[in-house]
């Protein structure tokens, strides 16, 4: 890596799961706004739902969830109950029931428990029409998983589970706070098979605190020997004046910017190797799986849960601090579980900030999530498709000639193609569309 790419890597830039971005959101949108845009909703409308469980047994130091430790049991049930009253509620405000996909994150989804976790599954049958098939995914700890727990969740419907990996190597995993043998994993692994639950999900991290190149590599080899359908290789965000606990990490141990970049191109080698398909930014996928499908055929989504098949009319969103999307707009519930909790109870949405879109925001949206999606975007017909002028996004064009410079990226016309040395950088070149990047003091983690 040179040195203007290095500079270049070194860069803060969102990550674009959304746009506009979160911290942009604001609390002018709340309980009325949210009930109005789903009394809006038509009935045809196709849903999909997020359900966030912020509860762990413990806190990993480089975790950038919103989750916190929980040793107690009478708290699940209440969250539990709270969380089926709000489906109740959102069902009530809208006509649109017809769901084409469910996604648990966290925290941790399985500290549920197998007996509330199917009352929540059955809860949602009862209010929704869920589409037989559909993907119905689930976040878990290797650690927690249990037959019992596994045999509930298929009951309720989960056919796809994702695993937190991280890193195979025992001193990284106690620089960063979450010890989890590579047996413990393959034991996971081999109830979820088992239990009929054949589609599964890795994440694993680079750049974590004490980690190497040889490390990266040999936590990918072990990793691709499970056999995974798909896999997520994110670089550690240290976000401490975010998420405060990561203080317990050691800076000093973090690698630079050009051995982050390494470590990623030997996750991405490695993976490759063994027959994953990259697909976008930092997921990989063997060529069989819908997300591979997807991806080549330019129909794979981007969203807060990274990319995704999903093409659903709106993202419902429930529990505390879920964030949804709307037609008209994004929606985010409360960030604190009593303010979530007394929300729900007196009948109301637990909405406090969100976002209108305006007709620009789609627009730019839409060329945002094509260029991290396809690695290609022609951003002057996204522009005309919205009734904008053909040159209305020209504004982008400085930046994204610097990049070209660079030899990160072509621009033909109003036509900009990531060079392969280029798409670990495709964050950059999203963010000359982004109009809103100038504003405020949000921070972001660097670009690789």
């Amino acid at each position: 890596m040179d040195s203007a790419s290095l500079a270049l890597a070194e860069r803060a830039a969102p990550r674009y799961t959304s746009y506009p971005t979160a911290p942009h959101f604001s609390a002018r949108i709340g309980t009325d706004q949210t009930g109005a845009w789903l009394a809006e909703l038509p009935e045809q409308a196709t849903l999909s739902l997020y359900f966030h469980v912020p509860f762990c047994a413990e806190i990993c130091a480089y975790c950038g969830c919103h989750t916190k430790a929980l040793r107690q049991d009478a708290p699940l049930t209440v969250y539990k109950e709270t969380l089926m009253r709000e489906i109740e509620l959102v069902a009530a405000a809208t006509k649109a029931r017809r769901v084409v996909g469910v996604h648990w994150g966290g925290g941790t989804p399985g500290m549920l428990g197998p007996a509330r976790f199917v009352e929540i599954a059955e809860c949602v049958g009862r209010h929704f029409a869920v589409d037989p098939g559909v993907e119905h995914a689930v976040e878990l700890d290797p650690r927690l998983l249990t037959q019992p727990l596994v045999e509930a969740l298929a009951r309720a419907g989960v056919n796809r589970a994702s695993l937190g990996v991280q890193d195979f190597n025992r001193h990284v995993q106690e620089a960063a706070g979450r010890v989890q043998p590579y047996e413990t994993v393959a034991h996971a692994v081999g109830l979820l098979r088992e239990g009929g639950i054949t589609a599964l999900n890795f994440d694993l991290m680079y750049g974590l605190p004490r980690q190497t190149r040889d490390d990266v590599a040999h936590t990918a080899r072990l990793a691709a020997g499970l056999a995974p359908s798909r896999l997520a290789v994110f670089g550690y965000a240290h976000v401490p004046w975010f998420k405060t606990h990561q203080k317990l990490i050691d800076e000093a141990a973090l690698a630079g910017a050009a051995e982050r970049f390494a470590q990623a191109e030997i996750a991405r080698a490695t993976l490759e190797a063994a027959g994953y398909q990259a697909i976008g930014l930092d997921h990989f996928a063997l060529p069989d799986d819908p997300l591979a499908r997807a991806a080549r055929e330019g129909r794979m989504r981007r969203n807060f849960q990274g990319y995704t098949t999903d093409a659903a009319d709106a993202l419902l969103p429930f529990g505390v601090s879920s964030i949804g999307r709307l037609p008209q707009g994004f929606i985010g519930n409360a960030t604190d579980n009593a303010g979530w909790r007394r929300a729900i109870e007196a009948g109301r949405f637990a909405t406090t900030r969100g976002l209108a879109f305006t007709r620009e925001d789609i627009a730019r949206g839409e060329a945002i999530e094509r260029l991290m999606c396809d690695f290609v975007v022609e951003y002057g017909k996204i522009a005309q498709k919205h009734g904008f002028a053909r040159e209305a996004f020209d504004s982008a064009r400085p930046e994204l000639e610097t990049l070209e410079r660079q030899g990160l990226l072509k621009v033909e016309g109003r036509r900009v193609t990531m060079a392969p040395a280029g798409r670990p950088l495709v964050r950059l070149a999203a963010a000359a569309f982004d109009e809103y990047l100038g504003r405020g003091a949000a921070r972001h983690s660097a670009a690789v």
